[in-house]
């Protein structure tokens, strides 16, 4: 398929532009993509997604305009291109003549999937924050979030995961070997159709003869087809069928297979979505899917990054990428000492991540949480006099001991038996081996934080500054958006639909400027 041009001659007798032009409010995106179309998506920023050969694509900065309005607007793929079709202000944002007629939905899926494959995948995102700054609205000041963002798909038990794996593996391998793992399956069941197989579930041991039986089901495709030249799609159903039946079952002391009573690590969920991941935002809340993350410019209110990262993982984790511009940057669009600063909740206050914006040379304005006091009611360690310099602790009775380095490039602090006959113990430490204070690796950072946080001028800009990043994540999860759920699967997928939102959330923005 070679690249289709736009129409690019004018206006005149244009039904669509006379009405819009008449009744559209004067600040409006489909004012700002109408005006800034070629200039934000031209033709040939797309040029490379297409071949020199072929029938022609309808115009890439057209279906731009409707990638961005049907993101904004909360449509589907179809819902999308009707739009398109009989909406006067999505055809005068995309500057089309009365006489152009639609397309298929087809042609969205075609694009967002020529784009992940390209060697620019988030180019729509990125030409929105190069707008913003040739129009000196991005500073260095960056605020850091994240949210949830629930899968697409419904979690499943071990059972069904289990089956539901090996089903995926019979389905990905080639006839001929498909049929012979087939021929070594135990249960009765050709695995064909999905859901939970047929099991008197009241009753515990017909419940554990059916787990041990699938589990032998899935050991015996694994050894069937160990060696086997697989296709690509194959060999990673292969390789999550063993890692389902890794994380969930274990082999009983009378030989049989049983659920794991625990909890594996990055354990998962759904075989629909092998990427989505258990989660919690808060230690009562918890979700599944991924978490979204922001960058912000609190001045301008505009996102300068937006990445999609295992629901699991800190939301720290995403910093490195979510500051990535201004480590490029360096000084160059800045004044003063021209010093980054960043803000961010206490999820952000680690000692890594402190690490991190030390590298960065930030300014940090990342609340720290004060040290947690052990047993609820007990010192806690900013109680200790902590002296990296001598490498000493002094307790609160005064006791001073030495640290003793760990592998991790902390250190441990024992008081033992100075502990035993202290008149403080009860407030201190209840171990029959006395209080130990561990000094972490970060531990100067972490208390150079601490104290610049004692200062009300701190405080004064972070409250300035950090909740604006709560009201732009509150406009990226609108019901009108979608909400918090994913519309799609797959951590890569799921990225692309995050950055896309983000885009059009800018130009939202943009407009109103």
């Amino acid at each position: 398929m070679t690249l289709g041009l736009a129409d690019r001659q004018g206006e005149l007798f244009n039904a669509a532009v006379r009405r819009c032009e008449a009744s559209l409010p004067a600040v409006s995106i489909y004012r700002l993509l109408h005006r800034e179309r070629d200039r934000l998506f031209p033709d040939e920023l797309f040029a490379d997604l297409f071949t020199t050969r072929g029938r022609r694509s309808i115009p890439p900065s057209i279906v731009a305009v409707v990638m961005v309005l049907q993101r904004l607007e909360g449509c589907s793929d179809r819902e999308a291109v009707d739009r398109f079709a009989y909406d006067l202000r999505w055809r005068y944002a995309a500057g089309v003549a009365d006489e152009t007629v639609g397309f298929a939905h087809t042609v969205l899926v075609d694009m967002r999937s020529r784009l992940r494959a390209s060697a620019d995948p988030d180019r729509i995102f990125r030409v929105t924050t190069d707008l913003a700054r040739q129009a000196g609205l991005v500073g260095v000041r960056r605020v850091l979030d994240s949210a949830p963002l629930y899968d697409a798909v419904a979690t499943q038990d071990t059972v069904t995961l289990v089956r539901a794996a090996i089903r995926g593996l019979l389905r990905a391998l080639p006839a001929a070997l498909a049929e012979a793992v087939r021929g070594g399956i135990g249960r009765d069941d050709d695995y064909a159709t999905a859901g939970k197989p047929v099991c008197d579930w009241d009753d515990p041991a017909a419940r554990e003869a059916l787990v041990d039986a699938l589990v032998r089901d899935g050991q015996w495709a694994l050894d069937a087809i160990s060696g086997a030249a697989l296709p690509e799609g194959a060999a990673e159903a292969a390789a999550l069928l063993a890692t389902v039946l890794g994380q969930d079952v274990e082999r009983r002391a009378d030989g049989s297979f049983g659920i794991a009573r625990r909890v594996a690590e990055d354990r998962v969920i759904s075989v629909a979505d092998p990427q989505s991941r258990h989660g919690h935002k808060t230690a009562a809340r918890g979700f599944d899917g991924y978490k979204g993350h922001v960058a912000v410019e609190p001045d301008a209110e505009l996102i300068t990054a937006a990445e999609v990262g295992p629901a699991a993982a800190s939301d720290a984790a995403m910093s490195p990428a979510l500051l990535a511009d201004l480590a490029e940057a360096g000084r160059a669009e800045t004044g003063g000492d021209g010093r980054p600063v960043v803000y961010g909740d206490a999820a952000y206050g680690s000692g890594e991540h402190l690490a991190q914006l030390a590298a960065l040379d930030a300014v940090v304005r990342c609340k720290v949480a004060a040290p947690s006091p052990p047993g609820g009611d007990r010192f806690a360690k900013d109680r200790f006099d902590i002296d990296l310099a001598d490498g000493m602790v002094t307790c609160p009775a005064g006791v001073r001991v030495a640290i003793v380095a760990t592998r991790d490039g902390g250190g441990l602090a024992s008081f033992g038996p100075a502990c035993a006959g202290c008149p403080l113990r009860q407030r201190c430490t209840t171990s029959k081996a006395g209080r130990q204070v561990r000094v972490g690796p970060h531990e100067a950072l972490l208390a150079a934080a601490r104290a610049r946080q004692r200062d009300p001028a701190w405080w004064t800009d972070y409250r300035a500054h950090r909740p604006k990043v709560e009201r732009k994540l509150a406009h990226l999860l609108r019901r009108r958006h979608g909400g918090r759920r994913a519309r799609v699967r797959g951590l890569g997928r799921v990225g692309q639909d995050w950055r896309l939102l983000a885009a059009a959330v800018n130009l939202a923005r943009l407009a109103d400027a």
